[in-house]
C-alpha cells in the first residue's frame, strides 16, 4: 500500500510542477493546489497509514500500552489543508482580477510595465 501512495505523492508533485511552469494563471493556480495536495499525502504517509495504531493514548493510560500512531503529522495537515485554501481563494481572486484588468491570462501577454513599443531596458549597468 506504501508503494501506491508513494507513486500517487509522486504523480500530485510531477502534475504541479508541470501546471506551474504553464502560462496559464489558472493552470498555475491548479498546479499549485495539486502540489500541496502531493506534499499534504506525503506528510500523512510519513505519519503512518495502518489502523491497528491510534493516535491518541487511552483515558487513564499514562504510558500506551502499544504501538500508537503520531498524531502531529495530521495537525499539520489540517492546518496545511486551512491555509492552502486561504491562499487559493485570495490567488483566485487575484487571478480574475487581473484578468478583468489586463484582459489576458497568457502571462506573456500581461506586460503592462513593458509596452511593446517601448525602448529595450539595459543590458547591463
Amino acid at each position: 500500500m506504501d508503494f501506491v501512495i508513494a507513486a500517487l505523492v509522486g504523480c500530485f508533485v510531477a502534475l504541479g510542477v508541470y501546471l506551474l511552469l504553464s502560462r496559464s494563471l489558472i493552470r498555475m493556480l491548479l498546479g499549485l493546489v495539486v502540489l500541496g495536495n502531493g506534499v499534504n499525502l506525503l506528510i500523512f504517509t510519513a505519519g503512518r497509514l495502518t489502523r491497528e495504531a491510534a493516535p491518541i493514548v487511552p483515558a487513564g493510560l499514562e504510558h500506551p500500552a502499544g504501538p500508537i500512531a503520531n498524531p502531529l503529522p495530521q495537525a499539520l495537515i489540517l492546518t496545511a489543508i486551512v491555509i492552502g485554501f486561504s491562499m487559493f481563494s485570495f490567488l483566485l481572486v487575484l487571478a480574475y482580477r487581473a484578468y478583468q484588468t489586463l484582459d489576458a491570462d497568457n502571462t506573456d501577454n500581461m506586460r503592462v510595465a513593458e509596452p511593446d513599443d517601448a525602448p529595450n531596458p539595459p543590458l547591463s549597468y
